[in-house]
């Protein structure tokens, strides 16, 4: 039997569903066979936490109705924020689930030497905020983001933007590099270690990677969450949790 996993875009973005097929693709895992589901309806961009919730209330419906939960064998929500979904999916099935944000800041720990900080690069100024106060409050504690993150920058693009019309592709890879520069420089500045790993914080960011390697050293490594993200899923399904 082959490996199941659903890869659920929250949003109604079917552009942003398709750019997260190739990244996956390329991962080149065997024996796997990966569904992609589109929110039926909602919003087509998720740029607060109230997107989140309205998303999350238009995807449970059809999983639950599709009975995906008894056919896939792991679940990935690409949303880039402490999105609502994964708790609500947990409560009906004990079949591993993840979001994107959670995997690449725990996957982002193993991958910092020493002295070192992660950061993320995200879309809109409000991501600085809700993806700060998470990371705080419930992925790592106080403590230890003190210790290991170095903040979020952003773009000033909504999700939608970075691969839907409205903006041309120079622009949007002009607003990536800057938000990553600001944030390899913020670092630089505050003196507290320098930035060892940039996460793409956000599903749209996706397969746009090469962007930030261009502007971070060499030995910087870039996270995408929505890789990671399978990457995790892979290794609990194969090993039978």
């Amino acid at each position: 039997m082959p490996i199941r996993i659903l890869i659920i875009n929250p949003n109604t973005s079917e552009s942003m569903t398709d750019s997260l097929r190739s990244p996956v693709k390329n991962l080149g895992y065997d024996n796997t066979e990966y569904g992609y589901l589109t929110a039926p309806s909602g919003v087509s961009s998720i740029n607060n936490e109230d997107d989140a919730a309205i998303s999350a209330d238009a995807c449970l419906p059809s999983i639950l109705q599709r009975r995906y939960l008894e056919f896939y064998d792991a679940f990935l929500v690409a949303c880039y924020s402490p999105h609502p979904l994964v708790p609500l999916l947990k409560q009906h099935t004990t079949n591993p689930v993840l979001g994107i944000f959670e995997a690449s800041v725990h996957s982002a720990l193993q991958l910092l030497g020493k002295d070192q900080r992660f950061g993320i690069v995200s879309t809109g100024p409000q991501w600085k905020q809700i993806l700060g106060d998470a990371i705080h409050d419930h992925i790592l504690g106080e403590q230890k983001a003190r210790e290991v993150y170095a903040g979020t920058e952003t773009c000033d693009l909504n999700a939608g933007e970075l691969h839907g019309p409205g903006h041309e592709e120079q622009e949007v890879e002009k607003a990536i590099k800057a938000a990553t520069q600001r944030l390899i420089n913020a670092a630089k500045e505050d003196g507290k270690g320098e930035v060892g790993v940039v996460i793409l914080g956000c599903a749209g960011l996706g397969g746009l990677d090469d962007w930030v390697k261009e502007v971070v050293p060499q030995h910087v490594r870039v996270v995408d969450g929505v890789v990671v993200g399978v990457g995790v899923l892979q290794g609990l399904v194969r090993c039978g949790f």
